[in-house]
């Protein structure tokens, strides 16, 4: 029997494709995996509604993270309440991630943060972010902010020039 290995993990609720979403997931990031999925059983049927043999719990790993899913069916819809923050060191993985998870019916939102085609949102952010905010100069700090919100995809070069006021 798997056991859980972290003290904290994310929980996911999907309708119906947490075992799709998680094999998505895993395409994108590296150091990923699928792990053991936890399948409805017959017994149960008519209070959890979902076919035998069908994917209940989704156990997958991205870049490190231990995280599950679960296809606990339509009453819980995904929301923006919640969200995974990719960290990019280069604004060719904020491309990159970007892409893929807007891909094939994603949403692109405001201020770097997009919904992928399954519903979960995602902040896809400059690593040097909080070095923005996180200054002294309240000047340069309002102006990058100001720049990032006119923003959907974030942009590295823009927002260092808002910051040093060019």
């Amino acid at each position: 029997m798997a056991k859980i290995s972290q003290k904290i993990t994310p929980f996911i609720w999907f309708n119906d494709n947490a075992e799709e979403a998680a094999n998505f997931y895993v395409s994108i990031f590296k150091n990923s995996k699928v792990g053991h999925i936890s399948r409805y059983p017959e017994a149960g049927q008519e209070v959890h509604g979902h076919k035998a043999g069908s994917a209940m719990v989704v156990e997958f790993t991205l870049e490190g993270l231990n995280m599950q899913g679960i296809n606990g069916g339509p009453q819980f819809p995904q929301t923006e309440a919640f969200s995974l923050m990719v960290s990019c060191d280069t604004q060719k993985e904020i491309d990159f991630y970007w892409e893929k998870l807007t891909a094939d019916g994603g949403e692109e939102s405001m201020c770097g943060w997009c919904k992928d085609r399954f519903g979960l949102n995602w902040q896809v952010t400059p690593s040097m972010m909080y070095e923005f905010y996180d200054t002294d100069d309240k000047e340069k700090s309002a102006r990058t902010m100001s720049a990032m919100m006119k923003m959907k995809k974030l942009d590295i070069a823009t927002l260092k020039k808002a910051f040093e006021g060019k």
